[in-house]
């Protein structure tokens, strides 16, 4: 993907015959191993979260097989998040020739880590097939044995979109390593085909590229009839949340899935300050119950679904760097509404004003509006940037 000469090149699809959306667990990693076994050529991976565990392990296993075949594999990290990468790990994977590296900024040490956060989670194969969703690589992401996976979801997609992302991974490669350079991937491009619309959108707001909070606005803005959402983390940008109240006060039903078991307590608190406003603009609310929701979703009216790495929060809308697939198609979207609809039926809570004022007395009150503003608090401190540098070509 050449440099933007014109933002709204962003905004356009291309044409695909060939769109998944998969569920997290053994659906999304048996999906790992596939695509990482089809690679001929090159194989990028990158996530932010990688745990050398029995499923790290797996994951692993696969990239070092496609390396033993020939394949270019590249893999990168988060510096912050996957830190805790044993030495004897990354050595096992160089030793067999996977490219390894970690995504940092500028500014960290072991005492500290000021910047932004690789929040990719994509593999890409031969520049052709792609993987896109909210999934990390660790074990609670995965169906073990006796637990559950975390709720989550991907887009697999064969076609040009591939093409785009695989360029742009290199591109973060490059920009990362001084030392070795990615291979750029030979062939040709594939055509576009007919079918799905899909379309990438990024988000890194240091670069000026907010394309997946204007995904989110824009599904809000032209909604007729419903959207869903299902996100973890939510504590959304004034001027997204403003969004969602203008829709519901136009007669759009809007349902909000959140997570009940949070794996951050503070962020759960944070998201409960905000149900009264909810409320107020008549905003159905779930919590799901089995396991931590971690999926990151928003369909709108069975026509468009956008998936990815983004939450609906402050640290996905300006500190981290995200990416999501926009896909309009009815009958992958018409199915997928079904799928999201069982599980709101079967596995959430429906959190009633009545019961929510109900259960908050004046102590849990003041937890939740503490918990919100401490939350912004750690965001201002903790997350570095000078300012919205111009836009770059990585």
């Amino acid at each position: 993907m050449t440099k933007l000469k014109n933002k709204k090149a962003a905004d356009l699809y291309t044409l695909h015959s060939d769109v998944r959306v998969v569920r997290g667990g053994k659906e999304y990693f048996n999906q790992i191993q596939q695509i990482a076994s089809i690679a001929q050529q090159t194989l990028h991976l990158q996530t932010y979260i990688f745990d050398d565990d029995e499923t790290g392990q797996e994951v692993a296993n696969a990239l070092i097989a496609a390396a033993q075949r020939g394949v270019n594999v590249y893999m990168m990290v988060d510096g912050y998040a996957s830190q805790r990468l044993s030495s004897s790990f990354i050595k096992k994977l160089k030793d067999a020739n996977v490219n390894f590296r970690f995504f940092k900024p500028l500014l960290h040490s072991r005492y500290y880590y000021l910047g932004r956060r690789m929040h990719h989670k994509i593999i890409v194969a031969d520049a052709t097939l792609v993987m896109v969703g909210g999934v990390n690589i660790s074990n609670r992401y995965n169906d073990m044995p006796g637990a559950q996976a975390w709720l989550d979801w991907a887009v697999v997609v064969k076609g040009p979109v591939a093409t785009t992302i695989n360029k742009l991974c290199e591109r973060m490669w490059n920009k990362t390593s001084f030392a070795l350079k990615c291979i750029p991937h030979k062939g040709n491009s594939l055509a576009p085909d007919t079918g799905v619309l899909v379309r990438m959108r990024r988000n890194d707001w240091v670069y000026r590229e907010t394309f997946i909070t204007k995904t989110y606005e824009e599904l809000f803005d032209s909604a007729l009839h419903y959207v869903t959402i299902m996100t973890s983390y939510f504590w959304p940008p004034h001027k997204l949340l403003r969004s969602i109240e203008a829709a519901a006060k136009r007669g759009v039903k809007i349902k909000l899935v959140l997570t009940g078991a949070a794996d951050v307590p503070l962020a759960k608190y944070a998201e409960r300050y905000l149900y009264s406003r909810l409320f107020r603009s008549g905003i159905e609310v779930y919590e799901y119950l089995p396991n931590v929701l971690h999926g990151k979703m928003g369909i709108c009216d069975g026509e468009w679904v956008t998936v990815g790495s983004y939450n609906l929060n402050n640290i996905s809308a300006f500190a981290s760097i995200e990416l999501n697939l926009d896909v309009k198609d009815k009958i992958l979207v018409t199915e997928l509404t079904r799928t999201v609809n069982g599980i709101i039926a079967s596995d959430c809570n429906y959190i009633t004003k009545s019961r929510y004022e109900a259960d908050k007395n004046l102590l849990m009150k003041l937890l939740y509006y503490l918990s919100y503003r401490a939350i912004h608090m750690m965001f201002f401190l903790f997350t570095f940037y000078f300012t919205q540098q111009k836009q770059r070509n990585y």
